[in-house]
């Protein structure tokens, strides 16, 4: 299980500061994610998420709450080489894979026509079948480590002649491995994000100015393995950005997790 929560500030002026018709949007995920090992390289990971949005203006209030887009990824371990440098032991790994999401959570085309001037993302899916280009990387010196991960997100036009941005994302972390009386391992954990989107498309040749833009985050986190159960915290915090030509402000996300071995 994996809960996310973001916020976001649209309908900003040419400059980026408030007007009358500033919207204050929360987007929060709750989702059902499992993960499957078929021999030593391959691994199939699945995601459910049920959304809960919010947006909160002077011109008046609204949620949507329902399930969201549903997406299955594939992984194939390129290697794992586990050795010694010097005393110490070092260990590395390559994965590679490729996804799809799948549009299961509800799109209203209404939605995009009433707030024109914000991005178009008080949905709770895109009604579009998308695909992921995935690539995780890890070494570990002894207990300290660092783990990047790339992934590239290829959206197609759905049915109301609309098409979101293709999406990179980026992120670096570097953690240390604490093992407290051999029951329990600590890793806390820093490092960069990085996310830019290309501007959504409308009937395949009309670009939407608001929308694309990129971020910058810096990181935080915990990851807590004990015998039969794994939780972990990360809290993104933006620190440079630039949305929807200035008209979208980002702020800082949160995200916690557990997980169970079957």
């Amino acid at each position: 299980m994996r809960y996310q929560y973001k916020s976001l500030r649209t309908h900003l002026g040419p400059i980026g500061e408030r007007t009358p018709i500033t919207a204050d949007e929360t987007y929060q995920s709750a989702e059902l994610w499992g993960g499957w090992n078929f021999g030593n390289r391959f691994r199939v990971l699945a995601f459910v998420p049920y959304n809960f949005n919010k947006r909160e203006s002077q011109t008046g209030n609204g949620t949507k709450t329902g399930l969201g887009d549903i997406a299955v990824m594939a992984y194939y371990k390129l290697f794992d080489h586990k050795g010694n440098l010097g005393e110490r032991l070092l260990v590395q790994s390559l994965w590679i894979g490729g996804g799809i999401k799948v549009p299961t959570g509800k799109y209203e085309p209404s939605e995009r026509l009433a707030v024109s001037e914000s991005p178009n993302n008080f949905q709770l899916g895109t009604a579009s079948t998308d695909f992921t280009l995935n690539v995780a990387y890890d070494i570990r010196y002894n207990d300290m480590g660092i783990n990047t991960n790339v992934n590239y997100k290829i959206n197609t036009e759905n049915k109301y002649d609309y098409r979101y941005g293709n999406k990179f994302t980026s992120n670096v972390l570097a953690y240390y491995k604490l093992r407290i009386a051999n029951k329990v391992t600590l890793a806390p954990n820093i490092g960069l994000l990085y996310e830019t989107a290309a501007k959504d498309v409308e009937s395949e040749k009309y670009d939407v100015a608001i929308s694309g833009g990129y971020s910058l985050s810096a990181v935080g986190g915990v990851e807590v393995a004990m015998k039969g159960l794994s939780f972990g915290v990360n809290y993104q915090n933006v620190r440079s950005q630039d949305l929807a030509g200035g008209r979208a402000h980002a702020g800082n996300r949160v995200m916690v997790h557990i997980s169970l071995p079957f």
